[in-house]
């Protein structure tokens, strides 16, 4: 009995996991406007009532899927990030390193979803306040994977809160244009050479780190 109930769970988390990684994707090939939940229950290949049963509103399973992918994508994030650091040293170089890595993190399928989901909230008060407590939650989350890469040094410096604020707002605003210029490459992106100058003035310029 104890086996029968938890292939049961098993399965319709196995399911539940299927549909949000079919919402994700439809929120970044389609767009907030063509994620109907026909098109989700397509790309997923199940049921109408199962989808209902496990998201009966759109908005709901939109936001849930965001979040799936957040959860999930940060902690890949964070593995490959420790291993592209393992070995250099706390300084310039490892801080140059990170705002780098930290840079493609915003051309992930996960922040093209989220920003669809912004858009939309802008005029979907419903949608806006499911939205709310999950960008705390995001923010929350970004924070505590970024201290595990930066490293101590770094994270006690009294710089470091002004830093971790300006480089995540800029880096958000900086990646919303290559919604639209698929032709500009974000290694080469001319704001890489002034987050660097930045954080090497606030962590470096007294000494401190």
């Amino acid at each position: 009995m104890v086996t029968e109930t938890r292939n049961r769970q098993d399965r319709a988390a196995g399911t539940r996991t299927l549909i949000l990684d079919a919402a994700v994707a439809c929120l970044v090939e389609l767009g907030y406007s063509g994620a109907s939940t026909l098109a989700i229950q397509a790309k997923a290949g199940v049921s109408r009532g199962r989808l209902l049963h496990h998201f009966p509103s759109r908005d709901e399973l939109l936001v849930a899927a965001t979040q799936h992918l957040t959860k999930t994508r940060l902690t890949q994030i964070e593995e490959q990030v420790a291993e592209q650091l393992a070995g250099e040293p706390e300084g310039p170089r490892r801080v140059d390193r990170c705002i780098e890595l930290l840079w493609t993190t915003f051309h992930e399928p996960v922040f093209w979803a989220a920003v669809e989901l912004w858009t939309a909230a802008r005029t979907n008060p419903a949608l806006a306040a499911a939205l709310r407590p999950e960008e705390r939650a995001l923010r929350e989350a970004i924070r505590r994977v970024g201290e595990r890469i930066w490293g101590p040094a770094v994270v006690a410096h009294p710089n470091y809160p002004e830093l971790g604020e300006v480089l995540f707002t800029s880096m958000r605003g900086a990646a919303l244009p290559y919604a639209f210029e698929s032709r500009r490459r974000p290694a080469n992106d001319p704001h890489l050479a002034l987050w660097k100058s930045i954080a090497h003035r606030l962590l470096f310029a007294t000494g401190q780190c």
